[in-house]
């Protein structure tokens, strides 16, 4: 309901310039994906360091190939939490902006104030990244002494939900940081409402589930031999790659409204307060 009324507020308020640098950023992460997929395509295990003539070409290669599977797995595992790293600002201005539309409330612009916010969403997201591998590899280790294949057993799926926890967490807590809730306090808040949270993040997560191929989506090497499949697959990669870059705007504009709803934010005593009426009442 929230990412619903998330929608509505955004095209009400003509809010659309916030997709772009989502958008610009999902490109990046994405063309890097495909970089790190396509050499490691290339990479065969079984012949290793074919060129390598010597100890210092083995040791270069293996430095490289230690490169390209960290690349890999921070852009597998923790691509979204990059999102929220990233434009940590970008949701702390819009979170503002939202509130201040639906409340009257305002924040003067603190140099000092925003450079914190930015601090803790990057501090929230890196601690985030931390329990969620923790509870990852504990899952993992119960799937293997259950079950012959791990990640196909039904308790490894709970690394999603505790996935859409986390990151619902990271969006939910620049609203609780204007509250004035410390960290410890944010953490038993969201605990206590960790149905919001799942619901936040899980959305958001889904909407970057599937990975936009780049170089898949601009190849038309072969179009004149199959041209209705190309524009189709042409067409899904698009489709995702707007999927991702809406899905973080969304997700901190759909927490915003949903805290609101939960507790009131006009009544925020750090506030100052506007003459503008509220969302509800619009």
């Amino acid at each position: 309901m929230s990412y619903l009324e998330a929608i509505h507020f955004i095209r009400k308020h003509k809010l659309y310039w916030y997709f772009f640098i989502p958008a610009l950023l999902m490109l990046g992460i994405y063309f890097l994906g495909t970089k790190v997929a396509s050499w490691s395509a290339a990479w065969v295990p079984g012949v290793g360091c074919t060129a390598c003539e010597n100890m210092n070409d083995t040791i270069w290669f293996l430095l490289e190939l230690l490169l390209y599977i960290t690349l890999g797995l921070i852009l597998m595992k923790f691509a979204k939490y990059i999102v929220v790293i990233v434009l940590s600002p970008l949701f702390a201005v819009l979170s503002q902006v939202v509130e201040k539309k639906v409340t009257g409330n305002y924040y003067p612009f603190e140099l000092k104030q925003t450079l914190h916010d930015v601090k803790r969403g990057i501090k929230i997201a890196l601690r985030n990244i931390m329990w969620e591998y923790i509870f990852f590899l504990l899952i993992l280790f119960v799937a293997f002494i259950g079950w012959e294949s791990p990640t196909t057993s039904p308790i490894f799926y709970l690394t999603y939900l505790v996935g859409f926890f986390y990151y619902g967490f990271s969006f939910i807590d620049y609203i609780n940081e204007r509250r004035r809730l410390d960290i410890d306090q944010s953490i038993h808040f969201i605990r206590k409402h960790k149905g919001l949270a799942i619901a936040i993040g899980g959305v958001f997560s889904l909407m970057i589930l599937v990975p936009v191929n780049i170089g898949h989506m601009f190849n038309f090497a072969n179009f004149l031999d199959d041209p209705f499949a190309h524009v189709f697959s042409f067409l899904w990669q698009l489709l995702l790659w707007v999927l991702a870059s809406i899905a973080p705007i969304l997700a901190i504009t759909a927490a915003t409204l949903a805290m609101h709803s939960l507790v009131d934010l006009s009544s925020n005593q750090w506030s100052k307060k506007t003459s503008e009426q509220s969302f509800n009442e619009n």
